[in-house]
């Protein structure tokens, strides 16, 4: 198993570690997150990771839904960094990938997974979500 360490990040008023680990579905659960839509949304998810400053430590995406371990400045909020994810990759896939808005009335739906990984060890929640597609 590979060493995996997160240091603690610092901002202008705020040191912080903050984990999480965020699963959500496309509408219906439908397998649609293949045929290159999977790798559109890897792409997707990290320019929305990186431009908000957040540290993207592990994604998988499997055909009905998306794993996500990521590290979030508290004051910034995770709920923010899903809401831009979901609400940008949708916009973008349903118009790069046509058959998206005939499969279904919006690409996800309104709720999702969090949970903090404070109490697992990160090398164990970050195996996990990478071990998803061989599962």
């Amino acid at each position: 198993m590979s060493e995996f360490k997160v240091n603690y990040k610092s901002k202008s008023n705020v040191v912080y570690r903050c984990l999480y680990h965020v699963v959500w579905t496309p509408k219906y659960r439908r397998a649609v997150l293949v045929d290159g839509v999977d790798e559109r949304l890897k792409m997707i998810l990290a320019d929305v990771v990186t431009e908000m400053e957040c540290d993207l430590m592990a994604l998988e995406i499997m055909p009905d839904h998306v794993h996500l371990l990521v590290q979030v400045d508290p004051q910034f909020g995770i709920h923010k960094l899903v809401k831009l994810a979901k609400g940008r990759s949708s916009r973008l896939l349903r118009s790069e990938f046509p058959w998206l808005k005939s499969r279904l009335p919006t690409l996800w739906t309104n709720s999702y997974f969090v949970a903090t990984v404070g109490g697992a060890p990160l090398e164990i929640v970050k195996q996990y979500v990478e071990d998803q597609k061989h599962a």
